[in-house]
């Protein structure tokens, strides 16, 4: 190569450099230009901006609050924003990098998400603007109003984790109309419930944009000074990552086949149903509120251990244990193992092990109403049979997914903590029930038959039968 064709390439690098570096510079100035005056509108209180403001305020209050649905969905939508949402998702992210063995990006996910955190605290308090005042309350938020925390931390913790994982070439575009579509929804939700003028969302998005242009300048003068490439952000921050992004590199393979191995999967699913409804029916043969006189003592056994101080230590566990806690635990064993083994089988595992659960549970209350044991059921137990404990098959299939993945994993001093929460859980979860009253031993063994054979079935359709050089199966 010429010396004239490397001068060529340091001042195309040069230029580059240049456009890329102005492109970002513009870009945070327009956002910071428009936060500044849109909190020096509402700093003085200047009277068009707030007769604007108070009436969309009353003009969506009217619209949401005559319809239960609407606040149901803006409700849900909401959520996306709040702390504990944004929190997990970041958790998870960081967790997924953390085991890629990506840390620097792990940290600045991490920075940039807390940084607009405690940038929107501060400016709430210096700001100090009170919430609207709406006719018929539907929602309902502490502290000050501008600018909107939810649509700042959904601007930003989502932003952040776009520009990570646009590194991925496959779904770059879509990925990026879901988050733009996640951010605004968020946004607008909040002036639709009532809990923020419309000024303190716009200002909420500025603000956000204007701290992801900080500090994605930041990190990508880092990787310069490393002397890594520059690169524009449609591409992503770390594009060279994109190999350690990618969930896995190959569809999953069941075998036999799906179609096969879905056969299978319906079968044994028809089988359990029937031997779970032949159980119940046997259980409820002489009533519905009648149980084996075995059956009776044990739940008498329970019910003289019932202290106050034992129902402070019991008794939340049934909601820590509920349908959304379930969930969410399943998300991060999926996305742990996802990480870890960059095979789709763990999620399939463990999606298959529960909405086999789920529609089993659901089939078997409807038909088998078996009564609960306590005299007295607490208002938010759900109206379903005794038989079997959805509590129980869920904690006991998640627990002996988690089992059969870590069985499976390389060793490590992790392997024994992990192990032991996954099986002391669903123990926990059974006592609990029995504690309360809400469910005789009869229906826990009901659930355990249930979650254990129908997660056997599911691990073994999944993995096959995995042999070592030595002959013995595995896993």
């Amino acid at each position: 190569m010429t010396t004239s064709s490397l001068d060529r390439r340091t001042v195309v690098t040069a230029e580059k450099f240049a456009v890329r570096s102005a492109v970002s510079l513009i870009a945070a100035s327009t956002a910071g230009t428009a936060f500044f005056a849109v909190l020096a509108l509402v700093w003085s209180g200047w009277a068009p901006v707030r007769e604007a403001d108070q009436a969309l305020s009353a003009l969506l209050n009217r619209w949401v609050s005559g319809s239960g649905t609407t606040v149901a969905v803006l409700g849900a939508v909401t959520r996306l924003g709040d702390t504990a949402t944004l929190v997990g998702v970041c958790t998870l992210a960081v967790a997924w990098l953390l085991v890629r063995r990506r840390p620097w990006v792990a940290v600045h996910v991490v920075v940039t998400a807390l940084g607009g955190g405690v940038l929107g605290v501060v400016v709430k308090e210096l700001v100090g603007r009170l919430r609207p005042l709406v006719e018929v309350e539907v929602a309902r938020a502490e502290g000050f109003s501008f600018p909107s925390g939810h649509t700042l931390g959904a601007t930003v913790t989502y932003g952040v984790l776009l520009l990570v994982f646009a590194s991925l070439p496959r779904g770059r575009v879509a990925l990026t109309w879901l988050t733009v579509a996640v951010v605004l929804a968020v946004g607008l939700s909040r002036v639709a419930l009532g809990v923020h003028y419309a000024t303190d969302v716009l200002g909420g998005w500025l603000l956000g944009l204007l701290w992801l242009a900080l500090t994605t300048e930041v990190f990508r003068r880092w990787r310069r000074d490393r002397g890594m490439p520059d690169v524009p952000v449609s591409h992503g921050l770390v594009p060279e990552a994109a190999g350690d992004l990618e969930p896995a590199p190959e569809r999953v393979h069941v075998p036999g086949g799906a179609w096969r191995a879905a056969a299978r999967l319906l079968v044994a699913w028809a089988l359990l149903l029937v031997a779970l409804f032949a159980l119940g029916s046997w259980l409820t043969a002489a009533g519905p509120d009648v149980p084996p006189a075995w059956d009776r003592a044990v739940v008498e056994w329970f019910a003289g251990l019932r202290t106050p101080e034992r129902d402070a230590l019991l008794v939340p566990i049934g909601d820590a244990t509920g349908t959304g806690p379930v969930v969410a635990a399943a998300v991060v064993v999926c996305v742990l193992a996802l990480a870890g083994t960059r095979d789709w089988r763990p999620v399939l595992l463990v999606v298959l092990g529960l909405v086999g659960e789920v529609t089993l549970f659901l089939l078997i209350t409807s038909v088998v109403e078996r009564a609960r044991p306590a005299s007295r059921i607490p208002s938010d137990v759900p109206p379903t049979s005794a038989f079997p404990s959805g509590h129980v098959a869920a904690s006991l299939v998640l627990g002996a997914a988690v089992v059969l993945l870590v069985r499976r994993a390389a060793s490590g001093w992790w392997r024994v903590p992990v192990l032991v929460v996954a099986a002391a859980v669903p123990a926990v979860v059974a006592a609990q029930r029995l504690y309360t009253g809400l469910h005789h031993p009869t229906d826990v063994l009901g659930s355990v038959l249930l979650a254990l054979v129908w997660i056997a079935v599911v691990h073994a359709t999944t993995y096959g039968s995995t042999r070592t050089a030595e002959g013995r199966p595995r896993g």
